[in-house]
Order: structure tokens, then sequence, then C-alpha cells
């Protein structure tokens, strides 16, 4: 009986397609992309795989790795607009798209993405130059 809803829509597989999907958005978005101070997003896509598959009752190796989420800590130190909020959600919802959900279980995804995209900003776009 799987109880969670990380093994209602599938576990590692779903999450693992979801975030890579994800990324691959990411990589051709440059103003996006400019908030990954990594050449390589491969360590952000694992970080991000973890977080999700432990918020959704998955493996809890992301708080054994890297301690307590703290969600909107982690991303004070970038400056995060409502563009590229925007520009994130956008990827995350086509990555969505790309996932055979349930309609129930996909509204509830898209929910807490959104919620949480508008969480992490932190900063106004940026003010036009004098």
């Amino acid at each position: 009986m799987t109880d969670t809803f990380y093994d209602q829509v599938g576990g590692h597989e779903t999450f693992a397609k979801l975030v890579h999907e994800f990324y691959r958005g990411v990589a051709g978005d440059p103003p996006l992309r400019a908030l990954y101070p990594d050449e390589d997003l491969g360590p952000a896509e694992q970080r991000f795989l973890m977080f999700l598959e432990q918020y959704w009752g998955g493996p809890t190796t992301y708080s054994e790795q890297r301690g307590h989420p703290r969600l909107r800590m982690r991303h004070m130190p970038f400056a995060v607009t409502p563009d590229q909020r925007d520009r994130w959600l956008l990827h995350m919802m086509a990555a969505v798209d790309t996932l055979d959900l349930d309609e129930s279980h996909d509204l509830v995804l898209r929910d807490y993405l959104t919620r949480a995209a508008y969480s992490l900003v932190n900063q106004l776009d940026e003010e036009p130059s004098t």
C-alpha cells in the first residue's frame, strides 16, 4: 500500500524526470541560468531532486546530506525577481507537463510549485537605469 504522494505518483523515476526536464529548460534560458553559479547544473539537479523526494514523502537523503531544507534561507544570496520566478515556473510547468499524472496529483504538484516559487521572490525587478 502506498500512502505518500511520492509513492502515488511513481517515486524516484517520476521526480527524476521532473527535475531533469526542468533543468533542460533552465539550461536554455540565459537569464534564469545566471542564477546558478556552477558551470555544471548536475549538482543543482541532484540537490533539487533530493529536496523534492524528501518533501513529498520519499527518501530523507536531502536532510541527511545537507541538513534542514530552509528553502528561503538557501535562496537569499540570490536576487530572485518576479521575472525569474515566472521563468522558473514556465520551465517547471513544462516539466510537469511531461509527467503522466492523474488530475488530482497534477493539481497538487502545480499548486505547491507555484506557491514555492512565489515565496522565494526576494527582490523586485531591477529598476531602470537613470
